[in-house]
Protein backbone atom coordinates (compact mmCIF):
# COMPACT_ATOMS: atom_id res chain seq x y z
CA UNK A 1 0.00 0.00 0.00
CA UNK A 2 1.13 3.58 -0.72
CA UNK A 3 -0.30 7.02 -0.11
CA UNK A 4 -0.35 10.13 -2.27
CA UNK A 5 -1.04 13.70 -1.09
CA UNK A 6 -3.20 15.76 -3.45
CA UNK A 7 -2.75 19.57 -3.94
CA UNK A 8 -5.67 20.25 -1.59
CA UNK A 9 -3.92 18.36 1.19
CA UNK A 10 -6.06 15.20 1.12
CA UNK A 11 -4.38 11.83 1.08
CA UNK A 12 -5.38 9.00 -1.24
CA UNK A 13 -4.50 5.35 -0.94
CA UNK A 14 -2.87 3.44 -3.78
CA UNK A 15 -2.40 -0.29 -3.99
CA UNK A 16 1.09 -0.03 -5.47
CA UNK A 17 3.83 2.55 -5.37
CA UNK A 18 4.89 4.13 -8.69
CA UNK A 19 7.99 1.93 -8.82
CA UNK A 20 5.92 -1.19 -8.12
CA UNK A 21 3.49 -0.23 -10.90
CA UNK A 22 6.36 0.19 -13.35
CA UNK A 23 7.76 -3.21 -12.42
CA UNK A 24 4.34 -4.84 -12.88
CA UNK A 25 3.83 -3.23 -16.30
CA UNK A 26 7.33 -4.27 -17.37
CA UNK A 27 6.51 -7.81 -16.31
CA UNK A 28 3.34 -7.79 -18.43
CA UNK A 29 5.22 -6.39 -21.44
CA UNK A 30 7.93 -9.05 -21.12
CA UNK A 31 5.27 -11.76 -20.85
CA UNK A 32 3.49 -10.51 -23.99
CA UNK A 33 6.80 -10.32 -25.86
CA UNK A 34 7.68 -13.90 -24.90
CA UNK A 35 4.22 -15.10 -25.96
CA UNK A 36 4.50 -13.38 -29.36
CA UNK A 37 7.98 -14.83 -29.91
CA UNK A 38 6.81 -18.36 -29.00
CA UNK A 39 3.75 -18.02 -31.26
CA UNK A 40 5.95 -16.97 -34.18
CA UNK A 41 8.20 -19.96 -33.62
CA UNK A 42 5.21 -22.30 -33.52
CA UNK A 43 3.71 -20.72 -36.65
CA UNK A 44 6.93 -21.16 -38.59
CA UNK A 45 6.97 -24.93 -37.91
CA UNK A 46 3.25 -25.50 -38.44
CA UNK A 47 1.64 -26.42 -41.77
CA UNK A 48 -1.54 -24.43 -41.38
CA UNK A 49 -3.17 -26.06 -44.40
CA UNK A 50 -3.52 -29.29 -42.45
CA UNK A 51 -4.88 -27.40 -39.43
CA UNK A 52 -7.63 -25.72 -41.47
CA UNK A 53 -8.37 -29.05 -43.20
CA UNK A 54 -8.56 -30.96 -39.90
CA UNK A 55 -12.37 -30.71 -39.46
CA UNK A 56 -12.96 -32.31 -42.86
CA UNK A 57 -10.45 -35.10 -42.15
CA UNK A 58 -11.98 -35.74 -38.73
CA UNK A 59 -15.44 -35.92 -40.23
CA UNK A 60 -14.24 -38.37 -42.88
CA UNK A 61 -12.66 -40.64 -40.24
CA UNK A 62 -15.79 -40.56 -38.08
CA UNK A 63 -17.93 -41.50 -41.09
CA UNK A 64 -15.63 -44.44 -41.85
CA UNK A 65 -15.69 -45.56 -38.19
CA UNK A 66 -19.48 -45.51 -38.01
CA UNK A 67 -20.99 -47.95 -37.28
CA UNK A 68 -18.30 -49.80 -35.30
CA UNK A 69 -17.46 -53.33 -36.41
CA UNK A 70 -19.04 -55.10 -33.45
CA UNK A 71 -18.11 -58.70 -34.48
CA UNK A 72 -14.49 -57.65 -33.98
CA UNK A 73 -15.16 -57.60 -30.22
CA UNK A 74 -14.66 -61.39 -30.10
CA UNK A 75 -10.99 -60.87 -31.00
CA UNK A 76 -10.41 -58.36 -28.19
CA UNK A 77 -11.27 -60.32 -25.05
CA UNK A 78 -7.81 -61.85 -24.66
CA UNK A 79 -5.91 -58.61 -25.46
CA UNK A 80 -7.98 -56.61 -22.95
CA UNK A 81 -7.35 -59.38 -20.39
CA UNK A 82 -3.62 -59.00 -21.08
CA UNK A 83 -3.96 -55.25 -20.58
CA UNK A 84 -5.61 -55.71 -17.18
CA UNK A 85 -2.93 -58.22 -16.19
CA UNK A 86 -0.19 -55.79 -17.23
CA UNK A 87 -1.73 -53.09 -15.02
CA UNK A 88 -2.33 -55.41 -12.06
CA UNK A 89 0.98 -57.28 -12.05
CA UNK A 90 2.87 -54.08 -12.82
CA UNK A 91 1.25 -52.38 -9.83
CA UNK A 92 2.07 -55.31 -7.54
CA UNK A 93 5.66 -55.35 -8.75
CA UNK A 94 6.01 -51.63 -8.19
CA UNK A 95 4.75 -51.94 -4.61
CA UNK A 96 7.30 -54.66 -3.87
CA UNK A 97 10.05 -52.27 -4.98
CA UNK A 98 8.49 -49.04 -3.68
CA UNK A 99 7.96 -50.07 -0.04
CA UNK A 100 11.67 -50.53 0.87
CA UNK A 101 12.61 -47.45 -1.18
CA UNK A 102 10.02 -45.41 0.75
CA UNK A 103 11.40 -46.55 4.11
CA UNK A 104 14.90 -45.65 2.98
CA UNK A 105 13.74 -42.22 1.78
CA UNK A 106 11.69 -41.23 4.85
CA UNK A 107 13.62 -39.06 7.32
CA UNK A 108 12.38 -40.96 10.37
CA UNK A 109 13.21 -44.47 9.07
CA UNK A 110 16.24 -44.09 6.79
CA UNK A 111 19.50 -45.59 8.07
CA UNK A 112 21.45 -42.54 6.86
CA UNK A 113 20.18 -39.12 5.79
CA UNK A 114 23.44 -38.32 4.02
CA UNK A 115 24.16 -41.58 2.17
CA UNK A 116 21.11 -43.82 1.87
CA UNK A 117 18.34 -41.22 1.63
CA UNK A 118 19.81 -39.35 -1.39
CA UNK A 119 20.12 -42.66 -3.27
CA UNK A 120 16.49 -43.54 -2.48
CA UNK A 121 15.32 -40.09 -3.59
CA UNK A 122 17.33 -40.47 -6.80
CA UNK A 123 15.54 -43.75 -7.52
CA UNK A 124 12.17 -42.08 -6.92
CA UNK A 125 12.95 -39.14 -9.19
CA UNK A 126 14.53 -41.18 -11.98
CA UNK A 127 11.69 -43.70 -12.24
CA UNK A 128 9.07 -40.95 -12.23
CA UNK A 129 10.86 -38.85 -14.82
CA UNK A 130 10.69 -41.38 -17.68
CA UNK A 131 7.35 -42.20 -19.29
CA UNK A 132 6.11 -45.79 -19.38
CA UNK A 133 6.26 -45.81 -23.20
CA UNK A 134 9.97 -44.99 -23.09
CA UNK A 135 10.54 -47.68 -20.47
CA UNK A 136 8.65 -50.11 -22.73
CA UNK A 137 10.82 -49.22 -25.73
CA UNK A 138 13.99 -49.77 -23.70
CA UNK A 139 12.76 -53.06 -22.24
CA UNK A 140 11.61 -54.37 -25.62
CA UNK A 141 15.15 -53.83 -26.89
CA UNK A 142 16.51 -55.72 -23.86
CA UNK A 143 14.06 -58.58 -23.21
CA UNK A 144 12.05 -58.56 -26.41
CA UNK A 145 8.44 -57.62 -27.19
CA UNK A 146 5.49 -59.02 -25.30
CA UNK A 147 3.44 -58.75 -22.16
CA UNK A 148 6.40 -59.22 -19.81
CA UNK A 149 8.06 -56.08 -21.14
CA UNK A 150 4.84 -54.17 -20.50
CA UNK A 151 4.59 -55.46 -16.94
CA UNK A 152 8.16 -54.44 -16.13
CA UNK A 153 7.69 -51.04 -17.78
CA UNK A 154 4.57 -50.33 -15.72
CA UNK A 155 6.29 -51.55 -12.55
CA UNK A 156 9.36 -49.36 -13.00
CA UNK A 157 7.28 -46.33 -13.96
CA UNK A 158 5.12 -46.74 -10.83
CA UNK A 159 7.94 -47.13 -8.30
CA UNK A 160 8.62 -43.42 -7.97
CA UNK A 161 4.93 -42.51 -7.71
CA UNK A 162 4.17 -45.09 -5.00
CA UNK A 163 7.41 -44.55 -3.07
CA UNK A 164 7.02 -40.77 -3.00
CA UNK A 165 3.49 -40.86 -1.58
CA UNK A 166 4.39 -43.64 0.83
CA UNK A 167 7.51 -42.02 2.29
CA UNK A 168 5.52 -38.83 2.85
CA UNK A 169 2.95 -40.92 4.75
CA UNK A 170 5.75 -42.49 6.81
CA UNK A 171 7.08 -39.08 7.77
CA UNK A 172 3.60 -37.99 8.92
CA UNK A 173 2.95 -40.89 11.33
CA UNK A 174 2.15 -40.35 15.00
CA UNK A 175 5.46 -40.57 16.87
CA UNK A 176 3.96 -41.25 20.30
CA UNK A 177 2.93 -44.74 19.24
CA UNK A 178 6.44 -45.43 17.97
CA UNK A 179 8.01 -44.08 21.14
CA UNK A 180 5.71 -46.19 23.30
CA UNK A 181 6.75 -49.39 21.53
CA UNK A 182 10.42 -48.41 21.62
CA UNK A 183 10.14 -47.77 25.38
CA UNK A 184 9.26 -51.44 25.93
CA UNK A 185 12.70 -52.44 24.68
CA UNK A 186 11.57 -53.49 21.22
CA UNK A 187 14.15 -53.81 18.48
CA UNK A 188 14.30 -51.51 15.46
CA UNK A 189 12.46 -54.07 13.32
CA UNK A 190 9.78 -54.61 15.96
CA UNK A 191 9.24 -50.86 16.23
CA UNK A 192 8.85 -50.67 12.47
CA UNK A 193 6.53 -53.70 12.35
CA UNK A 194 4.23 -52.74 15.22
CA UNK A 195 4.61 -48.98 15.41
CA UNK A 196 4.96 -47.75 11.82
CA UNK A 197 3.46 -50.35 9.49
CA UNK A 198 -0.04 -50.35 11.05
CA UNK A 199 -0.20 -46.56 10.69
CA UNK A 200 0.70 -46.52 6.99
CA UNK A 201 -1.37 -49.51 5.84
CA UNK A 202 -4.45 -47.40 4.92
CA UNK A 203 -2.23 -45.02 2.96
CA UNK A 204 -0.49 -47.94 1.23
CA UNK A 205 -3.80 -49.49 0.23
CA UNK A 206 -5.08 -46.18 -1.13
CA UNK A 207 -1.86 -45.56 -3.08
CA UNK A 208 -1.97 -49.07 -4.57
CA UNK A 209 -5.55 -48.73 -5.77
CA UNK A 210 -4.98 -45.23 -7.13
CA UNK A 211 -1.88 -46.31 -9.04
CA UNK A 212 -3.64 -49.41 -10.39
CA UNK A 213 -6.33 -47.13 -11.78
CA UNK A 214 -3.67 -45.03 -13.51
CA UNK A 215 -1.84 -48.09 -14.81
CA UNK A 216 -4.94 -49.38 -16.56
CA UNK A 217 -4.88 -46.23 -18.68
CA UNK A 218 -1.15 -46.44 -19.35
CA UNK A 219 -1.17 -50.16 -20.18
CA UNK A 220 -3.74 -49.67 -22.97
CA UNK A 221 -1.18 -47.82 -25.11
CA UNK A 222 1.91 -49.93 -24.42
CA UNK A 223 0.93 -52.27 -27.25
CA UNK A 224 1.57 -49.44 -29.70
CA UNK A 225 5.30 -50.05 -29.18
CA UNK A 226 5.02 -53.85 -28.94
CA UNK A 227 4.63 -54.34 -25.17
CA UNK A 228 1.46 -56.45 -25.38
CA UNK A 229 -2.16 -55.77 -24.55
CA UNK A 230 -4.95 -54.27 -26.57
CA UNK A 231 -2.62 -51.63 -27.94
CA UNK A 232 -1.28 -54.22 -30.39
CA UNK A 233 -4.73 -54.54 -31.97
CA UNK A 234 -5.09 -50.78 -31.99
CA UNK A 235 -1.75 -50.36 -33.76
CA UNK A 236 -2.58 -53.04 -36.33
CA UNK A 237 -5.99 -51.51 -37.08
CA UNK A 238 -4.49 -48.03 -37.43
CA UNK A 239 -1.85 -49.31 -39.82
CA UNK A 240 -4.48 -50.70 -42.22
CA UNK A 241 -6.87 -47.76 -41.67
CA UNK A 242 -9.59 -50.08 -40.34
CA UNK A 243 -11.48 -47.26 -38.62
CA UNK A 244 -14.52 -49.41 -37.76
CA UNK A 245 -12.21 -51.72 -35.80
CA UNK A 246 -10.48 -48.74 -34.20
CA UNK A 247 -13.87 -47.50 -32.98
CA UNK A 248 -14.58 -50.86 -31.32
CA UNK A 249 -11.14 -50.92 -29.68
CA UNK A 250 -11.56 -47.39 -28.33
CA UNK A 251 -14.96 -48.27 -26.89
CA UNK A 252 -13.51 -51.36 -25.22
CA UNK A 253 -10.67 -49.27 -23.76
CA UNK A 254 -13.20 -46.75 -22.50
CA UNK A 255 -15.21 -49.52 -20.85
CA UNK A 256 -12.07 -51.00 -19.22
CA UNK A 257 -10.96 -47.61 -17.89
CA UNK A 258 -14.46 -46.92 -16.60
CA UNK A 259 -14.53 -50.29 -14.85
CA UNK A 260 -11.16 -49.61 -13.26
CA UNK A 261 -12.34 -46.19 -12.10
CA UNK A 262 -15.45 -47.72 -10.53
CA UNK A 263 -13.50 -50.48 -8.76
CA UNK A 264 -10.86 -48.07 -7.43
CA UNK A 265 -13.55 -45.66 -6.20
CA UNK A 266 -15.33 -48.47 -4.34
CA UNK A 267 -12.09 -49.74 -2.77
CA UNK A 268 -10.93 -46.26 -1.76
CA UNK A 269 -14.37 -45.59 -0.27
CA UNK A 270 -14.13 -48.80 1.77
CA UNK A 271 -10.62 -47.91 2.97
CA UNK A 272 -11.45 -44.34 3.93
Amino acid sequence: MATRTLPDGTRTWRRFTPSQSVVRWMGWLIGVAVFVWCWNRISESTTWFFVWDAPRIAGDIISRATPPKWPYVNELWWPIWDTLNIATLGTLGSLVMAVPVAFLAARNTTPSRFLVRPVALLIIVSTRSINSLIWALLLIAIIGPGVFAGIVAIAIRSVGFCAKLLYEAIEEIEQTQVEAIAATGASRWQVMLYGIVPQIMPALAGIAVFRWDINIRESTVLGLVGAGGIGLQLSASLNVLAWAQVAVILLIILAAVGLGEWVSAKVRGAII
